[in-house]
């Protein structure tokens, strides 16, 4: 029990190393041998044996030490003697020349031996000659321990349905006996042995069994060696092998194979252990058209036509057997070009461009009239005094009228200015349409002077007339520039807009004059005939 607790604790058999167990060999009065109760060594090495005599009283006489090895039950063999007077001699020849003593003491007799052997195992005592007590003595064990040989293999089996070894593992003259352990995920189980040898050691061997199949082939089973004198245990991967005859499929048909095709080919793969001896193609009709060319287990063909519209079959054999597989290959039409298409397909496309330019170019010029009916442009048949013929969103006259009306103030728009030019005012009609009429501009009164028809116009009348008619003429001449304008005055920001006026005229018409604000009278500008006009009003 004391030599298991010190296998499983360091720090006792550390303790052990550096003191010695006491053994006290009693006889007459105290005397006692110290020795170690048990000493481990290996092969080849050697080992130090301890003896120590203990005196208690000092009145023992020590006459000789011998040291005594007894291999097994009932044998005793002395090995090493030591007389104070004689020395030291080695009885036991095939201790000779392996041990000495270290001390050449009676009191401290210790010994070495080397050159171990498995067979040096036993018990050692060391016995004392004493007078007047007679002897006494202490034994120690030697425990020769041996690292096993370990080793692992697959044993190759054939695929079957009765159980069968498929792998070994072996820890061959160990001492004390090693164990093994399997590790594996195929579902197998293991049965162990063991041997003894003449030499004291221990063979174990351990056979791993399952029943094998294809799938098994390639996998891995571990065996693991725990032993004593390891220190960790010994682990080894054995990868099973099983053989099996050839399994055969075909790849590479892809349901496209179309007259004058020149990259179709067939594939055989087969699966067997160990490999393929042959692979050979042929047909369910014979042998093989001549478009076809095979190349170990690949079937290509030159070019597709209807004799390849057949049934190809691939045979593999292996020691084991032979196993076969068959395709049918199927021969269709040949796609259209995919240049023409491409042709069409460019023509529709550039049909649809046309069409969508056509509509924007359309769309461009409804654009632009719509622009033009909202400015107030005159349409076909439209007057400059009605400003009718446009849409609900037109201008019209109102709109154009820019000419400086009577304003309120005393400004250079309003009635303290001097200005003897005309003043056209905008009158609404009952039909949402407005006439632009003429009004005498005089000094002293704002309202509207309508010749009578029993009076012959004046001078003044005739003038007014005709500059009424010149502007209309302008008008229309600069319909094109005035767009240009239109433009680019819309483009500023913070201008201005001129502001309209509506006052009761004679016989309770309304009339609308239009002017500009007073913070805007710097822009005016005086012109000959005493009118003032605006620089950046724009007038027809």
């Amino acid at each position: 029990m004391a030599r298991d607790y010190a296998a499983r604790c360091p720090v006792w058999i550390a303790y052990v190393a550096a003191a010695a167990i006491l053994i006290v060999a009693k006889g007459a009065g105290a005397q006692k041998v110290r020795v170690e109760e048990e000493v481990e060594a290996y092969p080849t090495g050697t080992v130090d044996l301890r003896c120590q005599f203990i005196d208690g009283g000092g009145r023992t006489k020590l006459t000789q030490v011998s040291w005594i090895w007894e291999p097994s039950d009932g044998q005793r063999d002395n090995i090493a003697v030591y007389h104070p007077i004689y020395g030291q001699s080695s009885p036991n020849l095939g201790f000779k020349d392996r041990v000495v003593f270290l001390h050449n003491s009676l009191e401290n007799p210790s010994i070495r031996i080397s050159g171990l052997k498995m067979s040096d195992a036993g018990r050692y005592t060391c016995e004392y000659a004493t007078y007047p007590s007679g002897n006494e003595q202490g034994t120690t064990t030697l425990v020769m321990l041996a690292k096993p040989k370990n080793s692992a293999k697959a044993v190759t089996v054939q695929a079957g349905n009765r159980s069968a070894v498929v792998a070994q593992c072996e820890a061959a003259e160990g001492k004390p006996a090693a164990t093994i352990k399997w590790l594996a995920a195929v579902g197998g189980n293991h049965t162990t042995s063991s041997a003894n040898g003449p030499d004291g050691t221990v063979t174990v061997r351990s056979e791993y069994r399952l029943v094998p199949t294809p799938a098994d082939n390639g996998r891995d089973v571990t065996c693991m060696v725990d032993q004593r004198t390891q220190e960790r245990p010994w682990v080894y991967h054995v990868t099973l092998s099983v053989e099996y005859p050839p399994s055969v499929s075909i790849v590479g048909y892809d349901n496209n194979w179309y007259i004058g095709r020149s990259d179709a080919a067939l594939l055989c793969l087969a699966t067997a252990n160990p490999e393929p001896t042959s692979v050979t193609w042929t047909t369910a009709s014979g042998p093989l058209p001549d478009t076809v060319a095979v190349d170990g287990n690949k079937l290509s063909v030159r070019k597709v036509d209807d004799a390849v519209n057949t049934t190809f079959i691939c045979e593999a054999k292996n020691k084991h057997g032979a196993s076969r597989q068959q395709i049918t290959t199927v021969v269709i039409e040949a796609p259209e070009d995919p240049l023409s298409a491409g042709v069409v397909a460019g023509a529709v496309i550039g049909s649809l461009l046309a069409l969508l330019l056509v509509v924007a170019l359309i769309a461009v010029l409804l654009a632009r009239s719509r622009r033009q009916q909202r400015r107030g442009y005159p349409g076909g048949g439209d007057s400059v005094a009605t400003g009718s013929g446009g849409n609900g969103d037109d201008y019209g006259n109102k709109a154009r009228l820019l000419f400086g009306g009577a304003g309120n103030g005393g400004g250079k728009n309003g009635t303290g200015a001097n200005n003897n030019g005309p003043i056209y005012t905008y009158r609404e009609g009952c039909d949402a349409t407005g006439t632009l009429t003429e009004k005498a501009n005089d000094f002293h009164h704002h309202h509207l002077h309508h010749p009578s028809a029993d009076k012959p116009p004046s001078a003044h009348d005739i003038l007014l007339s005709g500059e009424m008619g010149e502007a209309e003429r302008r008008k229309f001449d600069l319909d094109d520039s005035m767009e240009e304008e239109e433009e680019r005055y819309d483009r500023f920001e913070g201008v201005v807009a001129p502001a309209y006026r509506v006052r009761r005229g004679h016989g309770g018409e309304e009339e609308m004059d239009v002017y500009l604000d007073d913070d805007d009278d710097d822009d005016m500008e005086s012109q000959r005939d005493g009118s003032v006009i605006s620089r950046t009003a724009i007038y027809v």
